[in-house]
């Protein structure tokens, strides 16, 4: 089996709203079906006993190595502990060609368990061992390290909960929450509104507790210290148990607690002197060790913590007891478990001799074994809910820690015999604020009930009905998507939003281009959405971002389907049909929400089959009121917008308003009928994200066809008394437009500059010189970069072959270079004549013509 091609698809997709890993595979002769490999099944269930059931027989009753490779990559996935559940065989048109689709939550893993579930198959299919147990703890090892903690799972889990996006900027724990100038940002449970000054404070122990002390919060008194003798002479001031911990410690790394002698200090200094520049010794507070959690000035949860211990049976070692207490599954390494496995260090030893024991020790039945005098569930402590037990009181000390602090969520320690009575009564004190609190005692506690405090962050980010989205229209079609897009921009625009778009030409943020080229897929919209001046985004959708990648946003409010009419780039990528073209293009109209909108052609009939796969209402723009799509949709009360006597018309209901085609420039007052639909569907989208109408009807006067608001697209010029069309048009359906345009346009001879793009099939090619041949007098046929791997002369070649038989064309000739064939059309213009140059270099081919214009105008004056 080989790999012809492996993608990621990072958002929805033609296949599912699931990211996932797709593959195109070539399977040879024998593995198109197992059932003609002997003992194959036998020896993959042997190797992957896990399997499960192989899928159902294909139409003609076989099962491929490229179905089995889907089930396996996915079960090896789940085995691992990934949360997915979607795959997908399918057949290409070429034979023995599959594209396998397999769901992933960590993109790595997934490529990982691809690669594995081939490696796996091969070994089955050749009979040589292979390590599955292993394969799988790798896989999980690397889901552990990739995948987002707890801390940050749990706020991302509560985002997309609200309906809020979110996009991992890092491979750590930095995300951005929501869109444009809505965005957040969090890493791991830390906000982007905590000051740098604030997490600075929070890591100096002795200033926390000065401002606390100051602020009337009760803390333990203590000191820096400068070395270990000083530590002792810190304790000795003191008097009785201190705590040895560093200055700017976290986790409780370093901490020692409840020790008096001289040996315990020094030592207890020379532990918290690994972890910090800084040690502090301060009093000791006898008590349990509290976690409360504060999010914007609430507790939101509250949890004791123990510290890692076992209880003697008079049987068992201490060695032996700690294995059984690891045996549990909740304990792991790292975050990414409820509970850490409990570790028998240096420092475990040492507090196990504080007893009187040695690993090896038998403690007697019922005696608590401490293994270290810190809490930390990071050390292996426990954690037991008591968020329901704290006193208002102690709630109200722990929200004064915080804001003197100046945190936003915080993590505050607490040292008292218990929560349910106030501080000051029992000699309580907070020993401790944290910035970036590890939230995972509160979503998965030990023992009682665990707290959605990410719901918590996430509600103090995001004030109730937000989302942190902002407008976002998507626009996809065979033909007028830039137009669209650039006007859509324009309207948007008037209504004060700062806007930023895509499209082939580059990306645009508030009248700011910021990158060039086409940018029609997704990474240029993740640009625009991550953008913090966007108020609003208009989005082109080419084909080729949805295939290679898929969407870059999981919903948009506003889908856009130009047209599909005969589709293009036909045979690529197994999209074969103009069917399959309009199950492409409707991934963006699957992705609106229920409360979004959907902009569709009513005269192309794959356009208004979309209508059913789009959970949001439909707007339909058609030629006419009586148009039977747009008369039904009308009848129903739904939105439509038409052409009527010189108006476009947006109607609901029984409202309507009506702008004059005289009043749109773009339109040339209506002449220009492809204009006038890009027009209409740039008005619905407005209309469906709650532009004004005055602000609708100033974008349209206000917006021109010229190179530079829309480069490429029926841009004119005047040259030497004749007019000049210069058009990206590169498809039968664009050409055909720009025929019924250029017809209805006064000329005395109509002169053509044409290529095609090498990519398209051959029929399309011809089919383009053909629709030529019916409208212009001359044409001037050329080959440049737009060859695409077609040999040197084979597009001129299918040019001619359409151009044979033309019944209007009466001289034609072909040019290398599309610069030398513009220069060839401007040399037969007369004044009165008018020349269509369908350009392929859109930036460098405008700039020639502007050029060439320039001259034209200046020579009069010279010659003069």
């Amino acid at each position: 089996m080989d790999i012809i091609r492996l993608r990621a698809l990072r958002g929805p997709n033609l296949w599912s709203r699931y990211t996932a890993i797709e593959a195109t595979v070539r399977c040879e002769p024998p593995e198109l079906d197992l059932h003609q490999l002997p003992h194959f099944e036998e020896r993959l269930r042997e190797r992957f006993p896990e399997l499960g059931v192989l899928p159902e027989p294909t139409a003609d009753g076989v099962v491929t190595m490229a179905h089995a490779l889907e089930i396996c990559a996915l079960a090896l996935q789940t085995l691992a502990g990934c949360p997915v559940s979607f795959s997908r065989t399918i057949a290409a048109p070429e034979g023995g060609v599959y594209q396998v689709v397999i769901e992933y939550t960590v993109e790595e893993v997934g490529r990982l368990a691809f690669e594995t579930a081939v490696a796996l198959l091969q070994a089955a299919r050749d009979d040589r061992p292979f390590d599955t147990p292993g394969a799988i703890a790798r896989l999980k090892e690397l889901d552990e390290d990739l995948r987002l903690g707890p801390s940050t799972g749990s706020i991302v889990e509560a985002a997309v909960a609200r309906g809020i996006p979110y996009r991992r900027l890092t491979t750590g724990s930095l995300v951005q929450l929501g869109w444009g100038s809505k965005q957040r940002r969090i890493q791991a449970a830390e906000c982007d509104t905590t000051s740098a000054i604030a997490e600075s404070i929070a890591q100096d122990k002795e200033l926390t507790k000065k401002l606390l002390h100051a602020a009337g919060v009760p803390v333990p008194l203590g000191r820096p210290v400068r070395d270990a003798e000083d530590a002792w002479r810190a304790a000795q001031e003191l008097g009785g148990a201190v705590v040895v911990k560093p200055r700017d410690g976290n986790q409780g790394k370093g901490v020692t607690v409840n020790i008096q002698t001289r040996e315990q200090v020094l030592a207890a200094f020379e532990a918290a002197s690994h972890y910090g520049s800084e040690v502090m010794v301060e009093r000791y507070l006898p008590g349990i060790d509290f976690r409360l959690l504060v999010v914007g000035r609430q507790l939101v949860a509250a949890a004791r913590r123990d510290p890692p211990l076992v209880i003697g049976d008079g049987v068992h070692t201490v060695r032996e007891l700690v294995d059984a207490v690891n045996a549990d599954p909740r304990r792991g390494d790292g975050h990414a478990t409820p509970l850490t496995r409990i570790r028998l260090d240096d420092i475990a030893i040492d507090r196990l001799a504080q007893q009187g024991l040695t690993p090896e020790s038998v403690p007697p039945r019922g005696m608590r074994v401490v293994l270290r005098n810190n809490a930390n569930l990071s050390t292996g402590g426990t954690a037991t809910d008591v968020t329901d037990e704290v006193h208002p009181l102690v709630a109200q000390r722990a929200v004064a820690a915080a804001v003197t602090v100046g945190l936003d969520v915080c993590g505050v320690d607490v040292v008292c015999q218990s929560v349910v009575q106030p501080l000051e009564a029992q000699q309580g004190g907070i020993v401790e604020v944290n910035a970036a609190p590890g939230l995972r005692m509160h979503l998965s506690p030990s023992f009682g009930k665990g707290r959605n405090v990410g719901k918590a962050i996430i509600d103090h980010m995001f004030p109730p009905g937000e989302d942190g989205r902002i407008p976002l229209i998507a626009v996809t079609g065979t033909n007028g998507k830039t137009t669209t897009v650039r006007l859509t921009a324009h309207l948007l625009r008037q209504r004060g939003w700062r806007v930023g778009f895509t499209d082939t030409n580059g990306v645009y943020v508030n009248g700011r281009q910021i990158d060039s080229g086409d940018c029609s897929g997704p990474k240029s919209a993740r640009r625009v959405l991550a953008h913090p001046d966007v108020d609003a985004a208009v989005l082109e959708t080419a084909r080729g971002g949805i295939l290679r990648e898929g969407l870059a946003f999981d919903r948009c409010q506003v889908a856009v389907v130009t047209n599909i009419g005969t589709g293009d780039h036909l045979g690529l990528n197994y999209i074969t049909t103009v069917e399959d073209v309009s199950v492409l293009k409707r991934v963006i109209v699957q992705n609106v929400p229920v409360g979004g909108m959907a902009v569709l052609n009513a005269a192309d009939p794959h356009c208004v089959a979309m209508a059913e796969f789009c959970a949001g209402q439909i707007t339909y723009f058609g030629p006419s009121a009586h148009h039977p799509v747009i008369a039904t949709h009308r009848a129903l009360g739904k939105r439509v917008v038409f052409v009527e006597d010189g108006h476009i018309v947006a109607a609901e209901g029984g409202w309507q308003v009506r702008v004059p085609l005289a009043q749109i420039p773009l339109t040339e007052g209506g002449a220009i009928a492809f204009q006038v639909e890009n027009t209409m569907a740039a008005i619905a989208a407005a209309w469906a994200v709650g532009v004004p109408w005055e602000a609708i009807a100033r974008g349209l006067e206000t917006f021109t066809a010229d190179a530079h608001t829309v480069p490429g697209r029926f841009n004119r010029f005047t040259y030497r008394g004749a007019t000049l069309i210069a058009d990206y048009g590169h498809n039968p359906d664009a050409i055909a437009a720009l025929c019924r345009a250029v017809e209805a346009m006064p000329a005395g001879k109509r002169v053509v500059v044409i290529s095609a793009a090498g990519d398209r099939r051959d029929q399309d090619i011809v089919d383009q010189a053909r629709l030529i041949g019916q409208v212009f007098d001359e044409v001037v046929l050329f080959e440049d970069a737009c060859q695409r791997g077609r040999a040197d002369g084979e597009v001129i070649a299918l040019l001619q072959q359409g151009l044979q038989g033309a019944p209007k064309t009466r001289w034609q000739t072909a040019i290398r270079g599309e610069f030398v064939a513009i220069d060839t059309a401007l040399a037969r213009l007369q004044p009165g004549d008018l020349c269509l140059i369908l350009v392929d270099q859109v930036e460098e081919a405008l700039a020639h013509i502007a050029r060439r214009v320039a001259q034209a105008d200046k020579a009069p004056a010279a010659a003069g």
